[in-house]
């Protein structure tokens, strides 16, 4: 068997497949040289550097797996992969110490204007007044993701004795406890921190989290940190709070455009920066490579894959059945984790009909992987969702049904947050191959999902589903799909819209001020 390695990658995980396979290593390659080279490899392994796109995937007649040395999987086209049953997987536990120990690296290096005192000396200039610094010791440090980063930030914060306010929508109370890390809200740690880093995945949820708003509520002097993705951290707002003082210093590795030479933030002397480093240590790399060739001789030689982005652990035969069983539960998961987000304390899970014949328990998974990728990101995987659930305290419940009214089979799914459900039901139609939505919180529909999504609850009466299409048609989104729950007059009820693009927050906030809507949640699938 051959093995592409496409991006530079560590002797030791090349001399590991070197043991194996032949090993082909070739970086640099555009998109139409890896179409032609593609056809002759049975693995791929890749870091950020390589874009596998469908066009490349569609040549692979050969290709098994697809190994990413990272956790990022940004740069491959996932679907296109799983639709040609190629397994993608990452590595996603090999750089965490090194991503969380720059962070701390960078808040001292930060507090104590190492960066500005260094190039000031070696300019042979010799200024120590000018490079006054503060103390970490007795201070807050706010930890926004207490994810395996996060919460070993917060662990070396404790080590530096400084008092540590977390907040992570997953994370229960007992969980922070024991972290001994006080649990509150994104804008409590705004108006209390003296030093606020971010440890979450970047989704539509945490896009800007920090912005222009949160700025305002922080305390004069206080200092950000963002060594965790680009754009969490609104850039604009940051150089915004730089300008006017209140932000005194900010530590930055991550950038929305990389590399980042337009940004404003090169400009201000109390911003230091790096370019995407976090994982940059000998020893990650290592992790990293090492990780993503033991999946990679593991799927090539008929052994378990750990970390399946796409694929769960099912027996060959029996996949052609249930992949429209995995791939519908995975996206209620989805829809469902974006109606109620927080801090669920159970997920249940029912099936009824023909699905009972069938193994429902990697589709239990996939419902699973939808949910808490939503929080944590593309690290959340079949291998690692139940684990995952069971580390934040998520009770997991499936049961059966031999009652399907009209159809063959359907799976529903409930959340429960407190004494707050979200209830979910859908089937597989079509020669079993499309799924479908067809109940939500009790409301019927026959829901085909798509891309962009809007979820509005309202109440039933005239003069309120009209404006609500009138500003997205005034805002030039296109509705492709509408269905209502039925309901009798006067009485709340539930519209479903699917849209071609996705709508932005002015737009949702504008519409929940339209008399007779309750709320309007938007969908990304």
């Amino acid at each position: 068997m051959k093995v592409l390695v496409s991006d530079s990658l560590a002797e030791e995980g090349i001399n590991k497949l070197k043991e194996q396979f032949t090993v082909d290593v070739i970086t640099g390659l555009s998109e139409d040289e890896l179409v032609e080279k593609i056809k002759d490899y049975d693995a791929l392994v890749v870091r950020s550097g390589t874009n596998v796109t469908e066009k490349v995937i569609n040549a692979a007649d050969n290709l098994k797996i697809i190994g990413r040395a990272g956790v990022g999987v940004d740069n491959i086209d996932v679907d296109a992969a799983t639709n040609k049953g190629i397994i993608v997987v990452n590595t996603p536990e090999g750089n965490m110490i090194s991503a969380a120990e720059h962070t701390i690296s960078m808040m001292m290096a930060m507090c104590r204007n190492i960066p500005q005192a260094h190039a000031s000396l070696k300019s042979r200039k010799w200024e120590r007044k000018k490079f006054m610094g503060v103390e970490v010791n007795g201070k807050y440090l706010g930890v926004i993701g207490l994810g395996r980063i996060g919460s070993y930030v917060a662990q070396r914060g404790q080590a530096l004795h400084m008092k540590v306010l977390g907040y992570d929508p997953y994370v229960s109370q007992e969980q922070a406890d024991e972290m001994g890390v006080e649990l509150t809200s994104v804008e409590d740690i705004c108006k209390r921190a003296d030093f606020i880093t971010v440890h979450t995945p970047l989704t539509k949820g945490t896009e800007n989290l920090i912005n222009a708003d949160k700025f305002a509520l922080m305390k004069d002097g206080v200092r950000v940190l963002n060594c965790a993705r680009g754009g969490i951290i609104n850039e604009d707002a940051l150089a915004e709070a730089l300008r006017s003082g209140k932000v005194a210093g900010a530590a930055i590795d991550v950038f929305v455009e990389e590399p980042p030479f337009e940004s404003p933030l090169l400009d201000f002397d109390n911003v230091i920066t790096t370019p995407h480093l976090g994982a940059s240590t000998e020893e990650a790399q290592v992790n990293v490579a090492e990780a993503a060739a033991d999946e990679v001789i593991s799927a090539l030689t008929g052994g378990p894959v750990n970390n399946a982005i796409n694929i769960p652990t099912v027996k060959p035969e029996m996949m052609p059945a249930l992949t429209p069983y995995l791939k519908l539960a995975e996206t209620m998961g989805k829809f469902a984790g974006q109606l109620m987000t927080g801090n669920y304390k159970r997920v249940e899970l029912e099936y009824s009909g023909d699905i009972l014949d069938k193994d429902i328990k990697p589709v239990t998974v996939a419902a699973l992987k939808g949910i808490l990728e939503n929080a944590l990101g593309p690290g959340v995987n079949f291998v690692n969702a139940n684990s995952l659930a069971k580390s934040r305290k998520i009770k997991v419940i499936e049961s059966k049904s031999e009652t399907t009214n009209k159809f063959p089979s359907t799976i529903t799914l409930e959340l429960t947050r407190g004494s707050d459900t979200k209830s979910i039901t859908g089937t597989v139609s079509g020669n079993g191959k499309i799924g479908r939505i067809i109940q939500i919180d009790g409301y019927h529909f026959d829901i085909v999902p798509t891309e962009n999504m809007l979820v509005v609850d309202h109440m039933n009466r005239p003069n309120v589903i009209g404006p609500c299409a009138i500003m997205l048609g005034k805002n030039d989104i296109n509705i492709s799909g509408m269905q209502v729950g039925q309901v009798g007059l006067g009485e709340k009820t539930i519209m479903v819209l699917n849209v071609d693009s996705e709508v932005p927050e002015s737009i949702l906030n504008e519409m929940k001020s339209i008399e007779g809507i309750l709320d309007a949640k938007p969908v990304t699938l």
